[in-house]
Parts: C-alpha cells; structure tokens; sequence
C-alpha cells in the first residue's frame, strides 16, 4: 500500500499504533510491525486460559552492562544474533534495544541496561549488537534518545546539557549506532534542554541529517504528551495506542494545528518501516538451537566476568575445601540475578546453583546463606554458622549484590553501597578466613571501601545470566580465564562522581560537569578510584612492545606487539587513548578511541594494527557548529586500562595533514 493510497483518516490511525505491541494494519492490509522488550532476553507476553497475562519463559542473557565488560565486538554480535533468533521464533519484527544512555551516575537504577559511561565503548558494541540482530531478519530499536540518565522524575526532569557535551558524550554512541542502519530508535521519557524527547526536533534532525538515520522514531510506552507536537518534531509512530492523545490529533488537524504534510512524512516512515520488517522476515533462519543460544549466553558471561582483585587466591587450589555464603550463590529466585523492569525475563532455566557446580568440579565445599538480600525484605538470619564455615576451609566465597529489588526501571539506587546486612557477611566472615573472594552480582559500581581491604579477591559478575554458576565455577576453577575489564569506573564513594549532587535534582538536572563524566573526571584531576575504568585481571600476563606509527591520508595507523608471557592462553583487552598536549580549548585528559582484544596463546606474541581516522583527534566547536580538529601535538597512549598505559607516541596535526614525531 502507498502513502496516497491512505485517507487522511488513515494515516492518522497509522502513526498512533495498534493496541500494546503492534503497528496498525487494517485488517491486514499492511503488514503489522509486531515489537518485544529483548535487550537481555525476549520477554513476550501470552493470555492464559484463565484470563491473566503471563510472559513466555526466554534464554536469560547477560545484562549489557555485562556485554560491555567483554570489550569485544565479537561477544555484541553474538549475543545479538541469538536475541535475533529468538525473536524470529516468536514471530517478532522489533527487537527493542539495545540501550546506549551514558552512565553519568552509578546510582541510576537502569545502569545494567546500558553499555558504558563512555560513547565510544558504547557505541562500538551497540553497533555490533545491532547488526547481529538485524542478520536473523529481525530490527533493532537503539534506546533512549537521549539523556535518560536516571528514572528519577524521568517523565518530567528535563536534562540540560550544553551543546559540546551532547555531541561528544550522549550522541555519540548513537552515531556510532546508526552505522549498522538500526531500524528504528526510540526517544527518552525526559526533557532535552526543556524539550521533551518525543517532541526533541533538534535531535532527530540531526540523527536522521548527519548520523544517517534511515529507520522509524518510534515512542517509548507512553512517553508522548502532545501527539501533535510529537509529529510536528518527527516522532513517527506513538507506543502504545493512546485513544485520547489520537482524538487530540484528529482534533488539532481538523483546527489547522497541524498540516497533512508532516502528517505524511511521519506516515510515509511508518510505511517504509512497514516493508523492511516485511522484506527481513524473508531473511528468519534460526541458525542455532535453543540450547546452542543458551551456551552463547554462557560466553558472553564467562568474556563479561572481571576480576578486579585476586592475592594469589584465585584460581582456586586443587583440592582446597571452600565455604560458600550469601544468598545470590544459590538464589531462591533468580529474579534477583537481574535489574527490574521492562528487560526482565523469564528464565527458560530458573535454576542457579554456585555450590553444586563448584561440586561437579571436584571442590568440596558447604553453603550457608548467612543473611538475606536487605533487612528490608526479610527478616534477619544468623551468620554464625557461615563464620564457622569460613574457618574451617581453605577459602570463602561470599556471594552479595543488588539485583532486581535495588535497581530497577522507574527508580534509582539509594547508595552505592551494598546493604549492611551483606556488609555485615563479608567482614564477619573475613575474620575468620583470609582468604576470602567476593562474588559480586550487581548491575553498576559498588562503594567496597569499607571491605575491600579485608578481602583476598573479588570478581564482578554483574547480572550474567542463565547458566553462569556453571561459568563461575570454571573461572574459579581455572578451567576458564578471566578476561573481562570495567567499562565503567568504581569510585571510592558516590560523593567522588562530579555528577552526584546535580543527579537528583526535582524538575532540572544541570549537567554542570560537562564532558567530565567517568574516567574522564578522574584522570583529568588525579582522582584516586578503587578500580579505573578498562582494568581486569587475568589468570595470564601481558607486555606491550614495539609501538608504530604511520600517518595515512585518513589518519594515523598504530601497530604493536602484545605478548603472554604466562603458561595460560588468555585474551587482552588493548585500549588506545588520545591526548592533547596543548589543547586550545578544554579537553580531558585522554580518551577512548578504539579498542581490540586479541586471544594469545601462553608464551606466544601478536601483532596488532589499527587506524584512528582523523575524527578521533576532533573536538565539537559550538561556534563553529562543526567538528574542528585544531592543529598540535597529540598523544596515543596505548594500555591496560585508563590508568594502565604501557605505551605511548605523539603525532603532530597541521593543516589536516598528521606526521609521526
């Protein structure tokens, strides 16, 4: 069906929805665009017999805050490809996600949710996920656009950020997103700099303008308040259907309020979006079984696990007796293993069992949970036997975390801190065992500083998902090697974070730090972390070597050696940082510009080669509305971290054109 094939009646109806999940068809003269939340796991929901909705059970994925800590584009493209099938299977055309929002604030209650707290890692992975998605026959929906950076007041706050920042921290990863031709993206609750993101024309002009864009606005549920000006900005289809939002906007046409030519520009869209998801179902062929998507879930957890302490602990002993603690070793609902929300799902196998899997793996071990989740929500245990247990063995797994009871949609985090009870767990049990190895389940940075001196390791698993006590086990073990790093910084307390006291302000959030978000902060002004951003520990070593520059007519070429100088094969996350040596105008001390992971077999040496184009040098000048790359000195620092720089070379940059200093 044509656009002039639809009545003006039509395409009103047209871009307004159809009931929960689904475009408007008439009758199935179009094809319907089915959607389902999915960023970790398809959650589709079904009526019973009985009347009552429920959701169908889904391979359980890691968090995205999990993905992004594999560092590996490989892992983003895998997990997207599964998610792809399993949305084919169940007939849906839109995958909504990925989430690429900045972490601004560990507090925000959706962190697992999202990539990174920087855009290039964030964008990078996203436009991976997207197009492992899209290669089953099946869009991607890239989310929320833009500035949601906490559920606080999200229908109301507007966050007011100046231009620069905009366009180097919270557009970027959608620009880099846009590169795999999402088939839609979807706008953010909140206010842009006073405007609301299902109205923000200034943004979607420029995503559809200078990022490419080619695919559907489409609304998150329930985000429009004046589908009018919604359409006037560009939004092209309002989630869910809203009956009276629509007789507003057949009201405002008939009053002239609103012309039939923007009417059809959002509808035209809607149709368009229409045929590709029709053309793409063309392209479903499940290329792995259910059971294949489960054992790439456990990949991405076993590439996503970081470990970010270990005195010799780890990997366990042969032979060594362990005590296990805390209740997310062996959850009474795994539930409580993820964020809570929309991304929630049901776990197609609701089972987790650290001290049974640690078993089948030849480590003798005794459980006791020790305390619950928060005094708040159950009632207080003894942790007497789990100290004595801690005594008597070789080491002490504590398990602790957040999950779905602490963050969640529609709210943020109170602290970032752990409960006290499970505080409380790790020092009690530390006292009697110096060897003692925190297991952390939590969606964002935790405050340790009141524990971490007290612990032999600690490994952060995030919310990893369906089959990961199998994959802990092995880490643990040894059987796997660690090879995850942060893709966001742990502080030593919230009130080190630059965006703290501005986070929850009622109505306003002012993102007064400006580029200042995450590592950029901290190296810039030599604050001490608990962990920077980029660091994992590995069961291997690492040393860099052999930095060289070529200067080509896009950019600059970096090549280097990294070899494992251990026994044990293992990948390393390579980063590359730029820094200005004299910059005109203010820049951060260095920043991520690209990022590769090779696997290097024990003892042997690989060579890796890059190239940063120009743009990575660039900064966005306001006055000039344009990207500027000014002429100077510049610094590729190559590392294990933000903080971890191996190795370093300078170029100079005049005139567009670079030398090799």
């Amino acid at each position: 069906m044509k656009l002039s094939d639809l009545t003006i009646e039509e395409k009103l109806r047209l871009i307004c929805g159809k009931g929960a999940w689904h475009t408007e068809d008439f009758g199935g003269k179009l094809p319907a665009v089915f959607m389902s939340d999915g960023p970790v796991g398809l959650r589709t929901m079904y009526e019973r017999e009985d009347g009552v909705w429920d959701t169908y059970p889904a391979v359980a994925y890691p968090s995205v805050q999990v993905l992004a800590n594999t560092w590996s584009e490989d892992c983003a493209r895998l997990m997207g490809e599964c998610l792809g099938e399993d949305a084919a299977e169940r007939g849906v055309d839109l995958l909504l996600g990925p989430g690429v929002n900045i972490k601004r604030n560990p507090l925000n209650g959706r962190n697992f949710e999202y990539f990174s707290e920087d855009p290039c890692l964030a964008g990078t992975l996203a436009k991976a996920y997207v197009e492992g998605v899209q290669s089953r026959g099946v869009g991607a929906c890239v989310k929320h656009f833009c500035c949601n950076n906490l559920e606080f007041d999200r229908l109301h706050q507007s966050s007011d950020v100046d231009e620069r920042t905009l366009r180097e921290v919270y557009y970027r990863p959608f620009e880099i997103a846009c590169e795999a031709h999402p088939v839609a993206v979807m706008c953010s609750y909140n206010r842009i700099n006073g405007t609301y993101g299902s109205e923000y024309k200034k943004g979607y002009d420029v995503l559809r303008g200078e990022f490419g864009f080619d695919g559907a606005i489409i609304s998150d549920w329930d985000a429009v308040r004046d589908r009018t000006a919604a359409a006037k900005a560009g939004l092209d289809v309002e989630m869910p259907f809203n009956e009276r939002n629509y007789e507003r906007l057949v009201a405002d046409f008939k009053a002239g309020r609103i012309t039939e030519a923007e009417i059809d520009a959002c509808a035209s869209r809607v149709l368009a979006l229409g045929e590709r998801v029709l053309s793409m179902r063309g392209q479903r062929a499940p290329k792995r079984t259910e059971a294949e998507r489960a054992e790439a879930a456990k990949t991405v957890a076993a590439e996503g696990a970081v470990l970010l302490k270990n005195d010799g602990v780890l990997p366990l002993a042969k032979g060594a007796k362990a005590a296990v603690c805390g209740y997310y070793a062996k959850p009474d609902d795994v539930k409580t293993l993820a964020g809570g929300g929309s991304s929630q799902v049901v776990w197609k196998d609701a089972s987790f069992d650290l001290p049974a899997q640690l078993t089948a793996r030849g480590v003798e071990n005794v459980y006791e949970q020790g305390c619950a989740i928060d005094t708040v929500w159950s009632v207080r245990m003894d942790m007497r036997r789990a100290r004595l247990n801690a005594s008597a063995s070789d080491v002490n797994l504590v398990c602790v975390g957040t999950g779905n009871l602490i963050e969640f949609e529609e709210g943020d985090r109170r602290s970032m801190r752990l409960p006290d009870v499970q505080e409380k767990l790790i020092l009690e049990t530390a006292k009697e065992n110096q060897n003692t190895v925190v297991i952390l389940f939590a969606g964002a940075a935790v405050d340790m500083s009141a524990w971490l001196d007290s612990v032999a390791g600690v490994v952060y698993a995030g919310f990893p998902g369906m089959g990961a006590d199998a994959v802990l086990a092995d880490l643990l073990t040894g059987a796997r090697n660690f090879c995850g790093k942060t893709s966001e910084t742990f502080p030593y307390e919230l009130a080190d974070v630059p965006a703290a006291e501005s986070f929850l302000s009622a109505g306003v959030t002012r993102y007064q730090e400006g580029l200042d978000i995450g590592y950029r902060y901290f190296t810039s002004y030599d604050m001490p972390v608990l962990f920077p951003f980029g660091h994992g520990l590995s069961y291997s070593e690492f040393v860099y070597s052999d930095l060289t520059l070529v200067s080509t007519e896009t950019g600059v070429r970096a090549s280097f050696s990294i070899e494992n100088t251990s026994e044990r094969d293992g990948a390393e996350v390579a980063q590359v940082y730029v820094h200005e040596c004299a910059p005109l105008v203010y820049r951060p001390e260095e920043e991520l510009r690209d990022f590769v992971k090779p696997f290097i077999k024990g003892g042997e040496r690989t060579t890796v080669a890059l190239t940063l184009p120009m743009r990575a040098f660039a900064h966005w000048s306001a006055s000039r509305d344009e990207w500027v790359v000014t002429d100077g000195v510049y610094e590729l620092r190559i590392g294990a971290s933000c903080t971890d720089i191996r190795l370093t070379a300078k170029i100079r940059i005049e005139n567009g054109k670079i030398s090799v200093l």
